[in-house]
């Protein structure tokens, strides 16, 4: 495995011969907590979020964080306290970034169905920007607007017809799929934003998709706004944000990740002498390598000329192996120098999708010992079930030599929270 994997999380080896994250003993986070858990690094997020902001310094910007990617309130604090804002794609989302103590100012409400609690939600908390996604939520909108007598800053997401090289499931910026407004149909939406009293059009948006590598496309799609923007002249004279979305992909095994300043070099010669602001709303980019998943052996096997690990985290702990066939590399915490081994590394959930790696070569373990999954920071936790009943895991937050619980384990009564196994004894009148 490469250097710069560990390098990117802050993992190092310590003088004991095991991994610490940060400073912190990966051994000590397990014997206080316990395994399966979600360890993130705070400073690897700090110093994802000031490459990026250093890159754009020329650029009037804000950098909205994609809570989507981590929604733990920890890591949404370390990134208001960098001056982040937020983008967002639920009410539940919406009250975590306040809960946080994000500027409503600074929040940018997406997504293709918000319902008509989320747009009243968002208009009463005075969110900077609600991205429509159809001309049926705009004039949904209109009407929530006009009902609480209350001006709401709007932007358009575009849905550009920009061709990505992603996983299928994570491209959203082509044609064909559920996300954005047609190109054909923009000039309608400027009109009809134009004709309510309470909606005023601030920002052309795009989100071309997630984990990419190239820059191209960024660009490619960035032309095509300022070309709308072009064509609505006089339709949108408010207009003042372009948005840009998020996208920018990270290492998992051997990519060549998206520089910052790579990503910077494709917008700003397109921005330089426009009037307008940038948006950028990464998530992974900040998040997804400052995290790991720490996991015990239970048991090897060999069945069907396969050898097994079977660990105590599983597909409902990590989905993304299962879900996108992602590779996230796997460490021993301690490690000892064994023999490579070619094995499938699965959890206990009874499910043949049950895997974390598949055929994977890597160091004889066994049982009692730990391993690290690394870049498990975006998309890990928030995708995390209570299949088989299993308890979601905890979350822990390092920094800088020490660590503290973000969030304790789930417990059985948990999972049982609000239900009842005589429902109809009491029938509601």
């Amino acid at each position: 495995m490469g250097e710069g994997l560990l390098a990117d999380a802050g993992l190092r080896l310590g003088s004991s011969g095991a991994f610490a994250l940060g400073g912190v003993p990966l051994e000590d986070v397990a014997a206080r907590v316990g395994t399966p858990v979600y360890v993130y690094n705070a400073e690897a997020i700090r110093e994802r979020y000031r490459s990026l902001a250093a890159a754009l310094a020329s650029l009037e910007h804000r950098i909205c964080y994609a809570v989507k990617a981590n929604g733990n309130l920890s890591v949404l604090r370390v990134l208001r306290d960098l001056g982040a804002g937020a983008d967002i794609v639920s009410g539940g989302e919406l009250d975590r970034v306040l809960a946080a103590g994000f500027v409503p100012e600074h929040i940018v409400f997406s997504g293709v169905g918000k319902s008509t609690e989320e747009l009243g939600a968002a208009v009463r908390a005075g969110v900077g920007l609600i991205n429509l996604e159809s001309l049926e939520e705009l004039d949904h909108l209109a009407l929530i607007a006009a009902a609480a007598r209350s001006p709401v800053a709007v932007g358009l997401r575009v849905n550009p017809d920009v061709t990505t090289e992603t996983h299928p499931y994570i491209a959203t910026g082509g044609g064909g799929i559920k996300f954005g407004i047609p190109v054909d149909q923009v000039p309608e939406a400027a009109r009809r934003i134009g004709l309510s009293p309470h909606l005023v059009l601030r920002c052309l948006a795009m989100h071309l998709g997630s984990q990419l590598l190239d820059p191209a496309p960024f660009a490619e799609g960035l032309r095509r706004l300022l070309r709308l923007i072009h064509d609505l002249g006089p339709a949108a004279p408010a207009l003042s944000v372009i948005d840009v979305g998020g996208g920018l992909g990270i290492r998992y095994q051997d990519e060549a990740p998206l520089d910052p300043s790579t990503y910077a070099a494709t917008l700003i010669p397109l921005l330089r002498s426009t009037p307008y602001r940038l948006h950028v709303e990464p998530g992974r980019f900040l998040v997804g390598s400052a995290g790991i998943l720490l996991t015990r052996v239970l048991y090897t096997k060999h069945s069907g000329g396969k050898d097994f690990v079977i660990v105590d985290a599983a597909m409902n702990d990590l989905l993304r192996p299962s879900h996108y066939q992602a590779y996230h590399e796997v460490v021993e915490v301690t490690p000892r120098g064994r023999r490579v081994q070619v094995v499938d590394l699965v959890g206990p959930v009874c499910e043949t999708g049950d895997f974390l790696a598949l055929d994977r070569a890597m160091p004889g373990v066994r049982p009692g010992e730990l391993l690290a999954i690394l870049g498990v920071g975006a998309y890990g936790f928030v995708m995390a079930s209570q299949y088989n009943a299993r308890p979601r895991p905890p979350e822990v937050l390092v920094d800088k030599g020490r660590f503290a619980l973000a969030r304790r384990r789930e417990t059985a009564s948990d999972l049982m929270q609000g239900e009842t196994p005589t429902p109809l004894t009491h029938e509601a009148t």
